[in-house]
């Protein structure tokens, strides 16, 4: 049973003492205050509904909150909030809970809840490049914290591989083979060959249609060739997936052409239902809030993503029975996902039980402020921006631990490079742009990854040196405001759990652990540990425990590594 944080219980006492002054079923909100423990609001908005004036209500509740053992004040501040200050008592009967709970007092609340997300989605015989970065580390954070809240998390990875560009590229294997299957750079010089050829040479383009007939009609030897494609094309990914450490796997692909052959049936039945209908020979679903339709079937017959993407949503309702699904992808994509959730609404493939959220994040700039590019002009390949960061990193490193060589560089330059890029981009709003910045994001100060690993590796070290096994807590002993400051945040994380969950936003978390490690170095500057003794001692050694758990969790949470060292 995980330990329920400070702002229950308080919550708890508020309400009882707001029910007593006459207001009856509130659940004021209990917050952090600078002019005291916590701060209570509710009573403003509850005296305006029965007309009561609301400094004087505030008094009310205040006096009628019992203190003691566990509230030490309660008084009234402003317009009509409620300031509560805790006793040091009651902070480290919290701080010895926390401390004995393996899950930080982090509960299972998703449990019960099937989640399905759908993230990274590249295409097969393309290179991921830094258009998927978003996508795939914002899908990978949301996916650790609903499995670490307890819920089933079933990973989607939507593949492009299916449509013309694979009729392109077999026909122009066809006419000039290789004399091995093609690697992926190949496979993309395949592709841009074929490209030219399709839009230049109408005889090639007709072959190259007639080749996507056949590959969907299951011509043996067509589909033997796009299967190379996608196997060569999913040892790629797996490879940037382990680069990047994220949890996506072979297994978790479900690319567009394993909804084939629902299409017609799915067009069928709009049709049948009078969801969609046809228009200028295309199969449409209009809607009331925009004039452009969800396309289902081309005029000339061929299915487009919007098609698939309603084959997948059904089946992910239907026979996955997902009670939430969570698309993370691109927000220029937001009106597809607005006609999307309508079509499969009304068709009643998305019932009010299953919530449908397009998780919308912006895009990754370079310093002109525009979509992140090299100086030649083309997109960033995803692995040489991970090289490149991890170089970077080894630089750091190496100037931070002259002594640290060889293969320890190397790890060690991974986990910070590669923490460095994911903590940038989740740290922003995901809604937001940000400027990808080597030189800022490996920073050891500031709002970066590198500055969390370095205070997660500074707290081991400190109980390293301490030498001792995990302390129990001394009660009776005076709580210092830095250390009272550092256990009123360390409660707040399984709160900051539930927020990122709520809004889909990891930088939530970011946030947090940033002010948690700031706070704790704080509390470090003015409360000496090792050169403590007895019970203070021991106290100040717990909070460098649950502290360091706290962050090294957190982190993982959002897939980046926390080095005992840096």
């Amino acid at each position: 049973m995980a330990v329920p944080p400070l702002t229950a219980s308080l919550s708890d006492a508020v309400a009882a003492a707001l029910a007593t002054a006459g207001v009856p079923e509130v659940a004021p909100r209990i917050r952090r205050s600078q002019h005291a423990d916590f701060q209570a609001d509710g009573v403003l908005a509850s005296a305006g509904a029965v007309r009561r004036d609301p400094r004087a209500l505030a008094a009310e509740v205040a006096a009628a909150l019992p203190t003691g053992d566990r509230l030490a004040a309660a008084s009234v501040a402003g317009p009509g909030f409620v300031n509560l200050d805790l006793t040091d008592g009651a902070l480290l009967d919290q701080l010895a809970a926390r401390l004995a709970d393996p899950r930080l007092g982090v509960g299972t609340p998703e449990s019960g809840v099937t989640t399905v997300v759908d993230y990274s989605q590249p295409n097969v015989a393309k290179e991921m490049h830094v258009g998927h970065l978003r996508s795939t580390i914002i899908g990978d954070a949301l996916v650790r914290t609903l499995e670490h809240l307890g819920g089933d998390v079933i990973r989607r990875n939507h593949l492009g591989d299916w449509g013309t560009q694979f009729g392109m590229l077999v026909q122009q294997l066809v006419e000039h083979p290789e004399p091995a299957a093609p690697s992926m750079s190949r496979l993309l010089e395949l592709y841009r060959a074929a490209r030219v050829r399709f839009e230049s040479d109408p005889a090639f383009a007709d072959r190259a249609r007639r080749r996507v007939v056949a590959l969907q009609s299951g011509d043996r030897a067509t589909v033997a060739a796009w299967r190379e494609m996608v196997d060569e094309s999913e040892r790629y990914f797996t490879e940037v997936y382990d680069r990047l450490g994220v949890r996506l796997t072979p297994a978790d692909a479900v690319g567009e052409s394993a909804y084939n052959d629902a299409l017609p049936g799915i067009a069928d039945e709009l049709e049948r239902t009078g969801v969609a209908v046809t228009s200028d020979g295309a199969l449409c679903v209009f809607t009331d809030f925009t004039s452009t339709p969800l396309i289902v079937r081309k005029s000339d017959g061929g299915y487009g993503y919007a098609a698939t993407d309603l084959a997948a949503l059904r089946q992910r309702v239907g026979e996955l029975h997902a009670d939430r699904l969570l698309y993370v992808v691109d927000a220029r994509q937001s009106l597809h996902f607005r006609l999307l959730f309508a079509a499969a609404t009304r068709a009643g493939w998305l019932p009010a039980t299953v919530s449908a959220t397009h998780v919308a994040f912006g895009t990754v700039l370079g310093n002109d402020g525009r979509p992140f590019q090299t100086r030649s002009g083309d997109t960033v390949r995803l692995i040489d921006l991970l090289t490149d960061a991890v170089d970077r990193a080894r630089t750091v490193v190496a100037a931070k631990n002259p002594d640290l060589t060889g293969a320890a560089l190397d790890e060690r330059a991974r986990a910070v490079g590669i923490g460095a890029v994911k903590y940038a981009d989740l740290a922003t709003g995901r809604t937001r742009d940000y400027v990808y910045d080597p030189d800022r994001m490996l920073a050891l100060t500031g709002d970066t990854g590198v500055y969390l690993q370095y205070a997660h590796a500074r707290i081991r070290s400190i109980l390293a040196r301490a030498g001792s096994a995990r302390p129990q807590v001394a009660p009776g002993v005076p709580v210092h405001p830095a250390e009272r400051a550092l256990i009123l945040d360390l409660d707040a994380f399984a709160e900051t759990l539930a927020d990122v969950v709520a809004t889909y936003e990891p930088h939530r978390l970011c946030a947090y652990l940033h002010r948690l490690a700031q706070t704790f170095t704080t509390f470090y500057d003015q409360c000496p540990v090792l050169r403590a003794e007895g019970p203070t001692r021991t106290n100040r050694l717990a909070l460098c425990h649950l502290t360091g758990d706290t962050l090294h969790t957190g982190l993982s949470l959002l897939g980046i590594e926390a080095p005992d060292q840096l």
